[in-house]
Formats: C-alpha cells, structure tokens, sequence
C-alpha cells in the first residue's frame, strides 16, 4: 500500500480557470445592465417605417452629441435713403405740319428757306410735275426726254439735291400723276381716249390712263428719281382715274385704256408699284390727294376708295381752301373705319398755274383732324 506520509501533491492556481470565471462575472454584469435598460427603456422602444426598432433616447443623452445651434448674429437695419422720383414731364407736341408752296425758282435762288418763315411755314412744297406734264428737275427717263418733260438747266439737280440737305427743312414734291396735258399729245397711246381724241377735263387738261403699264412705269420712275434727289415726301396728286368733279365721263372710251368695272384694281397697282420702287428710300413719306365726295361714301368714279388711301398714304390732301364739307366727310369717315384710319388731311391751293407763296390749311378749324 503506498503512502504519501502526511503530504498531498500541490498542483498551483489554475490560469484557464480565472479567464473562464472572467468572463461569466463580465457576462453577469452585462445581463444585469441589459435588464435593467429593458425595464427602464421599454416605453422608449418605437419600430419606424423601415421595420426595424428604433429607441426615443433623452435628451440629456444626446444633447453632446448634436451640434450646437449658432446664434443668430444682430440684425443690422440698413440707413434707408427716400428718393423722390422726378416727374415725368409731358412730352412736346409736334407743331402741326405747314407746308408752304413755293416757285420752283426756290429751288435755286435761296429764297425756299426765308419763303417758308415768311409764310409762317415749316416745310417747303415744290411742283415738280405740273397738270401740264413738265418736269422740275432734270430727268434720265426715255419717256420724259421725248415728250420734253424734262428740264434742261445745267446743276439744277445737284442745287435740289443741296437744298433737301438743308438741316430743318422738310420737303415736298407735288406730282401732278394721271393730269398731264402734255405727255398725251406726244404720245397718245397712254392718254385717256374720248370719241374725237384725247378726253379733256373741264379745264381742257389731257388725262394719261392708270390702265396702260408704260403710264404707271412712267409716274413711278419719276417718284423714284425725286427720292434720289432727297425729298422727305412725295405728293401724290390726281392719283387716280378722273372723277366725276373734273369733268363729263361719259366721254371716256371704254376698253382697253378705261374700264368702269377695274378702276380701283388699276389704281391700287399703280399705289403699290410707287412703294415696291420707293424701298430703298423708307425715310420718304408718300402722300395722296382724294375728294371730298370721297370721304362722304359717295363714288366718285376715281378708282380710289378710303381702303386704299389708309393703306397707302401718309397724311391726305383735298380740294380747298377751307372745305368744311371735306372737314366732314372725313370725320364720318375716320368713325367709320375706326382708329386704323387716323389720317392728317389738309386742304389745298389750285394749282392751274405754278403757285407763288401759298400756304395749305389744315381741314377743321385749324387743327389736323385725327
């Protein structure tokens, strides 16, 4: 029988053993704390809109860690500074235009300026082709050349063309358009034709025909040859068939060169080939002359309707002086066609012979009726 003699064997602390008891006091004390936050955080458990559990924590524990709100900085009032804002003041009115006609030797003597103050004016009006057909400058146009139309005085045009340079003075040039006493004689294929002839008015004047293409060539390229020379307006006067005022129509042959049926179809083409030739010239106004009867409804055979004179024209001319019928008319007329037709109308001076200083009239009392 073996014996140990009163001793035991000694083995030591065991390592394993003091890592193992470690590690369940570590587990205990967290299984406690878990508890613990389990009865204490149970009505702060919520499960969000992703499924998953979410825990509502005080504020005093998340306060650290949130960033601090700054504080907002002062509100710093500007120096505010009232400007009183000036009046807008009225414009000027324009004066009302006042063309004075003068002699076509005021296109060279320098007299057109001192005319035209004299007569209390501001704008200068020359006939450059007159009722009988002659012309007041000197022409290129083969037309012109073989009727003797043209004028033939050396540097006449380069003195009208100085002269509408002159700074402040407006310019207009009549042209006397389907009245022309001599182009007719020298060539009758553009005349209005009676049974006997060339029709006449009631002034013994020949008319040339709207109807025939050489006529309206003719007329245009002379307007065409007054915006070179720099006029600001051409006036269209007698632009259109003869009315029943200049004479008796029942003369004029119907055919080929008048026809009741087209009168305002021919008069329109001759009022847009004038604008398609005056394109390269936009800064020249054009200007026609109508009847009174006109503006009254009534027709007066002319070929020209109120339609085409606010199409075409700029302001209008009728017969004068101080026609207060034509005052009238024109006024029931502009109701009638509304604002779209706020024409300037001006009645005028005969011009059966070339006119001295001779200054136009506004129609109605005046004032330019718009």
């Amino acid at each position: 029988m073996r014996s140990n003699y009163g001793y035991d064997s000694y083995r030591g602390r065991s390592r394993t053993r003091s890592v193992l008891m470690g590690i369940i006091v570590l587990l205990l004390i967290v299984f406690i704390l878990a508890v613990a936050a389990f009865f204490l955080l149970q009505d702060r458990v919520y499960y969000g809109d992703d499924g998953k559990a979410h825990i509502d924590l005080p504020a005093f524990l998340v306060r650290d860690n949130e960033p601090e709100t700054p504080s907002p900085l002062p509100v710093q009032t500007p120096n505010l500074v009232v400007v009183t804002p000036e009046p807008t003041p009225e414009p000027t009115p324009e004066p009302a235009f006042s063309p004075v006609a003068l002699p076509r030797s005021a296109l060279t003597d320098g007299s057109a300026v001192e005319g035209v103050e004299q007569a209390g004016g501001n704008a200068a009006l020359f006939d450059m082709k007159d009722d009988e057909g002659t012309l007041g400058y000197v022409s290129q146009l083969p037309q012109a050349i073989s009727a003797g139309a043209s004028a033939a005085q050396p540097g006449l045009n380069q003195a009208i063309a100085a002269l509408n340079e002159t700074e402040g003075l407006y310019t207009v040039a009549r042209v006397a358009c389907f009245r022309d006493n001599l182009t007719p004689k020298m060539n009758n294929t553009l005349a209005l034709r009676s049974p006997i002839g060339n029709w006449r008015d009631q002034q013994v004047v020949r008319w040339l025909s709207p109807k025939v293409e050489g006529t309206r060539a003719y007329l245009t390229g002379v307007c065409r040859e007054l915006a070179e020379l720099g006029f600001d307006e051409i006036w269209l006067d007698y632009a259109g068939f003869p009315s029943a005022a200049d004479g008796d129509l029942s003369y004029l042959v119907v055919g080929e060169r008048y026809d009741p049926e087209t009168l305002t179809r021919e008069v329109e083409a001759f009022y847009r080939e004038v604008t398609a030739a005056l394109e390269d010239y936009p800064q020249v106004k054009i200007s026609l002359s109508a009847s009174a009867a006109l503006f009254s409804g009534e027709d007066d055979r002319s070929g020209q309707t109120p339609e085409l004179l606010k199409t075409y024209a700029h302001r209008v001319y009728v017969p004068g002086p101080g026609d207060s019928a034509a005052a009238k008319a024109y006024e029931d007329t502009q109701a009638e066609l509304g604002d779209g037709f706020p024409l300037p109308v001006y009645t005028t001076p005969a011009y059966e012979q070339e006119p001295t200083t001779t200054s136009f009239s506004p129609v109605g009392g005046g004032q330019i009726i718009r």
